[in-house]
């Protein structure tokens, strides 16, 4: 997916879908949210031979969808446009959309036809090449979790039960870990989730009901192209959304959509190949080789002022608590999940780091060039993670080294050295712009429990 899309590809699409007139086309922003436009099938000819013309703005939109003046995309460089250029491999049906409809990720490019650094998924392929130079090869898998809601009874609740209409338990069902009745109840559901991901030829494979009514996650094979890993994550994102419409749900990525319930995060799994695909993390030590070890050390010691990436909204920061399998501090064990940083059991050649620090509502590129910067840091900086995590890592007095706060985790962002060097300069311009608009604005609305704490007590 790293190379450039060419006519042949449009020319299978169009071969195994003449009925498709409709393709919507999408590029992922700072907040990770994908914004486009539909275009009819004949305009595809010319996207393809010449590129589209689309507002680099488009790159500079809060979560909300609102110009972030302060990233310079809009009024000081007069809304100029960006060239976005088809992603290849991702001209794809979208099944789950009534009339038969298409779909191609764009990616974008400045005047001179360079990479626009504030395009997310460049700041990913940089750091994936970087490693590259030194003949280490990223190999990456995205795990993911969320909740299925329903509307119900005017609010929102997990689903449950089957179909609309069906058994319902809202607050008062059980959590239901590892429950195959979960999966029973909503099995039309992932049947067309995994007919669409088959037909959008994305590697969907273990499905499993998390630590929540309605939570789940279906995890992502692991693949060698990080870039591609990545690309596929954002893709399923986008199809498990438009299925679970389909079915009358919401499928929501947020990090704590429920105070009572568990977050939803982003497990990334990381290993890095030689240039023959030999894992460079196998040992039979379950420990690993010293390179996890160093890779490891720079996770943990870039953790803190990365927070940002890492937990991007207000909402994320609801997610870490103690004894709620989200980190509350740079740790790391072997088969341990009470720590940000583990080493999953099995044999010597799977041997890789699982980084659980992020939520499933951060951005896939930067999370996944986050983490890989980090390991590149660790490398580079022959860090030494210190020993292993025992048992119950919440249990250990730490100092606080994470940001408790999204203010906080924006300054520390912005006084990164790693974050620069690991994202570009043009490229955290316009993510603390965007953050920092959030933020504020998030911090000005007066809301119900404000009422409820303040109205006649203060």
């Amino acid at each position: 997916m790293n190379g450039a899309a060419d006519s042949e590809e449009l020319r299978r699409f169009r071969a195994a879908h003449p009925d498709i007139d409709a393709v919507q086309v999408f590029i992922t922003d700072a907040s990770g949210v994908a914004r486009g436009k539909c275009v009819r099938a004949g305009e595809l000819d010319a996207i393809y031979r010449d590129g589209r013309r689309v507002a680099g703005s488009i790159l500079g939109l809060d979560i909300t969808g609102e110009d972030a003046d302060a990233t310079g995309l809009v009024w000081e460089v007069g809304d100029a446009d960006g060239l976005c250029r088809p992603v290849p491999g991702t001209l794809l049906p979208s099944p789950w959309i009534g009339p038969p409809t298409g779909q191609l990720m764009l990616t974008m490019h400045d005047g001179e036809g360079a990479p626009a650094a504030s395009d997310p998924r460049h700041a990913l392929a940089r750091v994936v090449a970087r490693l590259e130079a030194h003949g280490l090869r990223p190999v990456v898998a995205c795990e993911l979790e969320f909740y299925l809601l329903r509307e119900a009874r005017g609010r929102l609740e997990p689903a449950v039960g089957g179909q609309p209409g069906g058994r319902r338990f809202g607050e008062r069902a059980p959590i239901g870990s590892y429950s195959l009745t979960r999966l029973d109840d909503l099995a039309p559901l992932f049947a067309d989730v995994y007919a669409a991901a088959k037909a959008q030829g994305l590697p969907a494979e273990t499905l499993m009901a998390e630590y929540a009514p309605g939570q789940f996650e279906i995890t992502l094979h692991h693949r060698a192209d990080a870039v591609r890993a990545v690309d596929e994550g954002v893709l399923f994102k986008r199809l498990l959304r438009g299925v679970a419409q389909k079915h009358g749900c919401i499928a929501t990525f947020m990090a704590k959509p429920f105070a009572e319930r568990a977050g939803s995060g982003l497990h990334v799994h990381v290993s890095l190949a030689d240039e023959r695909g030999d894992n460079l993390f196998a040992a039979d030590d379950a420990a690993g080789t010293p390179l996890l070890r160093q890779a490891i050390g720079g996770l943990a010691t870039t953790a803190a002022e990365s927070f940002l990436v890492f937990a991007p909204n207000a909402n994320s920061y609801r997610r870490h608590r103690s004894l709620s399998y989200a980190p509350v501090a740079p740790t790391w064990g072997i088969n341990n999940r009470t720590v940000a940083l583990r080493v999953p059991a099995g044999p010597p050649a799977s041997r890789h780091v699982e980084h659980r620090i992020a939520g499933a509502d951060a951005n896939l590129y930067l999370a996944v060039a986050t983490v890989l910067a980090g390991v590149e840091r660790g490398i580079a900086q022959r860090a030494d993670p210190g020993a292993p995590a025992l048992g119950n890592a919440y249990a250990q007095p730490r100092p606080r080294v994470f940001p408790a706060t999204w203010h906080e985790a924006i300054e520390r962002a912005a006084a990164s050295e790693f974050l620069h060097d690991a994202l570009g300069e043009g490229f955290m311009k316009v993510f603390l712009a965007v953050k920092r608009q959030e933020c504020e604005r998030f911090s000005a609305e007066v809301t119900s429990l404000d009422y409820a704490w303040y109205l006649r007590e203060a």
